[in-house]
């Protein structure tokens, strides 16, 4: 007999599902306190708001984000409340308060309780699907949520991701450049006139230079629609920043460890230089010694576990220029149809593969941050227009999940599977 179900027990009865039930009980203390922790939370960053109906009003809201609605929206935000929704839509739509000021006291906030040397600054294009085109900067773009061109609108956030834990820090609404030249929906939509076109990796930069300043840190990460750009990648050198930054599949490099092909049909005493080639073709061709095996962190269903290897190479730019010397990550899953992904990286050689990979790792636990942000703590839910209302409802939100963060912390990441409770799957295995 090797299951449950021959034997006649229940799962419930394998001694690790009873560890795991224990360790899942939220103590009825801890759910009553969560409220109390709130309250002497949202006293930091009240000060920030001008006037006391926007403090009043910005408490209905983050609570609002943080309750169990369907919708987080200002109506039934207010209505849940039992107050009036024209004063709470103002609010967050129009009203005359700095998200600035807000925003830079989460930062400090975060500093206080994660700084690390070693953290990781992770810039992430994130997209908002949309109907009609009155939204500010909606149109039809590549929306990685929906995995296709689709109408919506892009912020570009920045996020810290350090031994401590990981927060939001900073965001930016993404304005395409036929609306950055359209003075009419400009003007409906209420943007700044000192707001102009930006590339999403320029957006990302300008995010950076406001933040690296505020937080220690040893690292950027992004994917690779911000590191396939050249120019983003020398912005970061320039600034002495290391990064580790996906790129895509079809990069063309130059493998600066590869052996050099023979000399014939060269001149004398002329080598032929080793040809560039896509990144994924240059991994294809690599020996299964030269892959090591990696843990990178734990996981809901035991250690994660990588392959990775790496090498120096130049590599091309958009225009086919040879760039700097850099290091290529390659890092592969460990399953039956693995998973490769592609990164170049400013660091030397000194920096241990298991650190490059450690970086890369960090970037996907912070869009899994940001996508839990959405229904948890109400980042998708908005339906402002405008410019400021777009900023006003992020930084909200932004203040809100930081709050579930530092909760998570303080109950502990008990509630699904999600934060570490084993599939039954694993158990079965086990009993075999």
């Amino acid at each position: 007999m090797n299951t449950f179900e021959e034997t006649g027990t229940s799962i419930l009865e394998h001694p690790q599902a009873q560890a795991l039930l224990e360790d899942a009980i939220v103590s009825p203390d801890s759910v009553r306190g969560c409220a109390h922790r709130l309250t002497r939370f949202l006293q930091r960053y009240l000060p920030r708001f001008y006037r006391q109906e926007q403090r009043e009003n910005a408490t209905i809201v983050v609570e609002g984000l943080l309750s169990g609605l369907e919708r987080k929206t200002c109506e039934p935000i207010a209505r849940e409340h039992g107050v009036h929704r024209k004063p709470i839509q103002f609010f967050v739509g129009a009203g005359q308060w700095d998200d600035e000021a807000v925003l830079g006291e989460l930062r400090q906030h975060v500093k206080e309780k994660l700084a690390d040397e070693q953290a990781v600054l992770v810039v992430d294009g994130s997209a908002f699907p949309k109907k009609g085109s009155e939204s500010c900067g909606v149109q039809r773009q590549w929306c990685g949520r929906l995995g296709k061109i689709e109408n919506c609108q892009v912020g570009v956030f920045l996020c810290y991701a350090g031994a401590k834990g990981h927060a939001p820090l900073d965001r930016r609404l993404y304005l395409p450049e036929d609306w950055a030249q359209d003075a009419k929906r400009r003007q409906k939509c209420h943007v700044p006139e000192e707001v102009v076109f930006e590339e999403k990796w320029r957006i990302g930069l300008d995010l950076l230079d406001r933040c690296r300043g505020e937080l220690p840190h040893g690292w950027v990460a992004g994917d690779d629609e911000f590191g396939r750009c050249s120019a983003f990648r020398g912005a970061l050198r320039r600034r002495q920043e290391c990064y580790v930054l996906d790129v895509p599949c079809n990069t063309l490099v130059r493998d600066l460890e590869g052996r050099r092909p023979p000399r014939k049909h060269v001149g004398p005493g002329r080598q032929r230089e080793v040809p560039f080639v896509r990144v994924e073709a240059w991994a294809a061709k690599q020996p299964a010694g030269r892959w090591q095996r990696l843990v990178v962190r734990a996981g809901a269903k035991g250690p994660l576990v990588v392959e990775a290897m790496t090498t120096r190479v130049r590599a091309k730019d958009e225009q086919g220029r040879v760039g700097a010397e850099e290091r290529l990550l390659v890092v592969r899953s460990v399953e039956k149809a693995p998973r490769l992904s592609y990164s170049l990286s400013h660091a030397g050689g000194p920096v241990p593969l298991a650190e490059l990979v450690r970086v890369h790792g960090e970037r996907h636990q912070v869009e899994q941050m940001l996508e839990e942000g959405k229904g948890e703590a109400g980042l998708d839910h908005y339906e402002v227009r405008s410019w400021r209302g777009w900023h006003h409802h992020m930084t909200l939100a932004l203040v809100a999940l930081w709050f579930l963060v530092l909760e998570k912390g303080q109950v502990g990441e008990k509630s699904s599977g999600r934060y570490g409770i084993a599939d039954p799957g694993d158990l079965l295995a086990s009993s075999a």
